[in-house]
């Protein structure tokens, strides 16, 4: 651990222990929806990642008067291979969701110049959603801009920009996405960017260039949260080592439970809880269960065995033997479920290797076509929290799962921007990008 360290440290626990001493006392009653809702009634419950606004701006073109989300959205129809939308006003009521980071996400295959006007975009539909439904959603930036907006039952509105590919390389842009709204920055997505490696390609950077440190260095000082969800373990390490302040995973899991490289080591998870970092678990089904991630592998296998354009597999130029073929595998080989109580079996590992004050929720939320049994939408946080309670959790520990955690992370980052701005200068440092004349 090192000294500028340290502070986050003392920061974090003394916060950890205001927010547990903020949840009302009561006794451990079987009850479980009713101290579900004492407890969110105090603490908001936070979700790390959603996705609708992409899902907006691809099946409503962008536009509110195509998709009433004052409505049950459950029931529009979708394309084919899609899920059903997630998200609607009526059940982020019901779930009493308190906060949400709405991911602004825009493909990896997006580049330059185009993927940061694709990203204000996507912020612009954040910021029309919280206009359109002003009762509903309001515009939050700081950790006390979600405490107030709770207390107002509203859902505070925050951006999470999910790549680091959407700042184009430029220091300069990522500073304008913050004076926008946005709050936190995945490094990457599914693919490397010029200074960071992702979790799901091939590493070419061994973690992060010096630029990426530099990238860091800057998001601590604007206050942005950094968020290694997508990262690869060696960015992960590389990260940790160069932040100032606690990190985030904004919807990732526990990789000893499920091995996929979206998932989080368990020695990572140590170094996260001495940065006084959070990680918010993902419901994404195949980072859930080890099952049906090992079934999805097989698969896709089985996919490329029968047909694999354009001159391999045994039924190549032979569409529907080779759709027969993989009928007869799916009937042989009936897909797994995940679960809630999965779900729930993240959480307890995070917090058996992390600690407690080191676990979030970070749902997938409409960035997922399907969901665990019992988690079908924004409505059903509530049953995960209650799932908690039934296997002997206390009220003051969910609260810190729902929100509290995620509201000190956001904290004590404002309190090291607050710090490293009365010193420092915006960065000028550029990757080879080039001069306009």
């Amino acid at each position: 651990m090192s000294i500028r360290q340290h502070p986050i440290r003392l920061l974090s626990s003394i916060l950890c222990a205001l927010t547990a001493c903020s949840v009302l006392a009561a006794p451990a009653t079987t009850d479980y929806h009713a101290r579900v809702e004492r407890i969110l009634a105090q603490t908001p419950l936070i979700d790390g990642h959603n996705d609708l606004p992409w899902e907006i701006r691809m099946r409503a073109h962008g536009s509110f008067s195509q998709i009433d989300l004052a409505t049950d959205t459950s029931h529009i129809p979708v394309p084919t291979g899609a899920g059903s939308y997630m998200t609607d006003i009526p059940r982020l009521r019901a779930g009493h969701v308190g906060g949400q980071f709405w991911s602004v996400w825009i493909p990896v295959e997006v580049k330059g110049a185009l993927a940061v006007q694709t990203t204000l975009e996507q912020i612009d539909i954040v910021k029309r959603m919280a206009n359109r439904y002003p009762t509903a959603f309001e515009m939050a930036y700081t950790a006390a801009d979600i405490k107030r907006i709770h207390q107002a039952h509203k859902v505070a509105s925050l951006i999470g920009i999910e790549g680091g590919h959407q700042m184009n390389n430029s220091l300069a842009v990522l500073r304008q996405m913050y004076e926008l709204g946005a709050r936190y920055m995945t490094l990457t997505h599914t693919s490397n960017t010029d200074w960071a490696d992702a979790a799901t390609d091939n590493p070419v950077h061994n973690g992060l260039t010096p630029f990426g440190i530099t990238v860091i260095h800057e998001m601590n000082r604007l206050g942005m949260l950094v968020d290694l969800s997508h990262v690869s373990p060696q960015t992960m390490r590389a990260a940790l080592s160069a932040t100032a302040a606690p990190v985030i995973f904004s919807h990732s899991s526990a990789r000893t439970l499920v091995d996929h490289p979206r998932n989080v080591p368990d020695d990572i998870l140590s170094l996260v809880a001495a940065n006084g970092g959070v990680v918010m678990v993902n419901f994404n089904p195949g980072y859930v269960s080890q099952e049906l991630a090992q079934w999805e592998a097989n698969l896709a296998a089985e996919k490329t065995r029968f047909s694999s354009p354009p001159y391999d597999g045994l039924y190549i130029g032979q569409p529907d033997r080779a759709q027969a073929a993989l009928n007869r595998w799916l009937e042989a080989h009936p897909k797994p479920v995940s679960t809630l109580a999965q779900v729930a079996d993240h959480i307890e590992h995070l917090r058996d290797v992390a600690g407690v004050d080191h676990v979030g929720l970070g749902s997938d939320f409409d960035g997922i076509t399907e969901t665990p049994q019992g988690l079908s939408g924004v409505d059903r946080f509530p049953a995960l929290l209650e799932e908690l309670l039934r296997r002997g959790w206390s009220d003051a520990d969910v609260a810190k799962v729902a929100g509290a955690n995620l509201l000190r992370v956001l904290s004590a980052t404002e309190q090291v921007a607050l710090s490293l701005r009365s010193t420092q200068a915006p960065t000028e440092d550029t990757l080879d990008i080039p001069r306009l004349h």
